[in-house]
């Protein structure tokens, strides 16, 4: 008879209060360096590259720009660099909620600079209060997303067709709305301006990595403790110490920086609170597994009981909403809106951010961060050339060279995995 574990259970049916036994030399694997080490080279080997590119990437950027231009590291410009990127940042993260369905919204920037016209509309012509006009941008934002998504859903019309239209449409819309006035200013001073022009002071930035540390730390610990009692395979402390660690690093060093300008820019915290909660939502709730299910494969997930439909409309929905905050802020920041307001490079720089970022095409694979990573790569090629003085062409070729190499890795990391799945080298 062959050997094996039992776990004993008490009268209620829990389990011992040390939980399962465990192989200690798989524990002492994980917990040491070299075994991070080794688990990092199988996942590169299986095509699991994560976010690994992405951040060489970054740092080959910054490092190659401030050998040409001392100013491109200096707390201003990475203060200005973590505003620019708010706008195209927030369109960016509704994109990788579609791209994870396998499909493509090309309305995101029609989308944006309708709400934006209708922020300005309402505000500026109507004396709507600058709140209330806010929340109908985002109201319109939702509606449109909605649309599309049952036209899509329900219609059985393609999502590159339906949002194609909605990209002329509702442009044309935006251009009705702002009838002959080519442009409309905002207030420098109300709620509006106030969402790009917002600075915390220094304490304020240190608190919110203090509270964010200690988050991470007790859900982390929460989480392996949950595992350990369950008999699942679990993280070690060490690890999990090393991992906080880690995410201090960029933390503090960014807070630090950025005190040194004029504090933490609230358009930036706004972009990362969303990025935040969206892989909170993703990972972590039921929702967010029948997104990925459905990205995988929608058959199968309509087998395993989930309302696709319902999916992909909320999915178009989100995207188009967070498309018009994105539109929100570009009105923020340039106090205006104008009729070229995300009709410009938004919409290919939120695709090319979220497929930089990580975030696959092919639908099923990709996180909220693809937007934080895939913005700071675009927004510091535009911040290191406009130091430089090039021209816009050249930042347009150089960030299609980046977004071809991003694609690429993810064709070849797909074709690890399926090497790996099938049992190759």
């Amino acid at each position: 008879m062959s050997q094996q574990t039992h776990v004993s259970h008490g009268a209620d049916g829990a389990q011992p209060k040390n939980g399962p036994r465990r192989d200690p030399r798989l524990l002492a694997t994980a917990a040491s360096p070299s075994g991070w080490l080794q688990a990092l080279r199988r996942n590169i080997k299986g095509g699991e590259l994560g976010a690994v590119p992405v951040i060489v990437g970054l740092l080959l950027i910054a490092v190659v720009f401030q050998s040409m231009n001392d100013r491109f590291l200096s707390p201003q410009n990475l203060s200005n660099l973590t505003v620019q990127i708010a706008a195209v940042g927030l369109m960016t993260t509704g994109v990788i909620m579609v791209l994870l369905l396998g499909e493509i919204d090309l309305s995101i920037g029609s989308v944006a600079g309708l709400s934006a016209g209708v922020l300005a509309v309402l505000a500026v012509r109507h004396g709507w209060s600058e709140w209330a006009a806010i929340g109908a941008a985002l109201t319109v934002g939702l509606v449109v997303g909605l649309i599309h998504g049952v036209i899509f859903a329900k219609m059985g019309v393609p999502a590159f067709v339906v949002t194609l239209a909605g990209l002329l449409g509702w442009q044309g819309v935006h251009l009705y709305l702002m009838g002959g006035d080519g442009s409309i200013n905002t207030s420098a001073n109300g709620p509006i301006a106030m969402l790009t022009q917002t600075y915390f002071v220094p304490v304020v930035g240190w608190f919110l990595v203090a509270v964010a540390l200690v988050l991470y730390l007790l859900s982390v610990l929460t989480a392996e403790r949950k595992r350990r009692i369950a008999g699942l395979p679990y993280k070690p402390l060490s690890e999990v110490l090393f991992r906080a660690f880690l995410l201090a690093l960029p933390l503090v060093g960014g807070v630090w920086i950025l005190n040194q300008f004029k504090g933490v820019p609230l358009a930036f915290l706004i972009f990362v609170g969303f990025v935040v909660v969206l892989d909170l939502v993703l990972r972590k709730t039921r929702y967010g597994r029948m997104v990925y299910a459905v990205g995988g494969s929608s058959e199968a997930a309509r087998r395993a009981g989930i309302n696709v439909d319902l999916i992909r409309i909320s999915v178009f929905g989100i995207a188009s909403t967070l498309a018009a905050l994105g539109g929100i802020m570009l009105v923020s920041r340039n106090f205006a809106a104008s009729v070229s307001t995300g009709g410009g490079a938004e919409l290919m720089m939120a695709i090319a951010a979220a497929v930089i970022g990580g975030t696959s095409l092919f639908g099923g694979r990709g996180n909220a961060y693809s937007a934080l990573l895939g913005g700071l790569v675009l927004g510091a090629i535009t911040s290191g050339l406009l130091l430089l003085q090039m021209d816009t062409s050249v930042r347009f070729m150089i960030t299609a060279a980046v977004l071809l190499i991003a694609v690429v890795l993810d064709a070849v990391s797909r074709r690890g995995r399926k090497t790996h799945a099938r049992g190759g080298a």
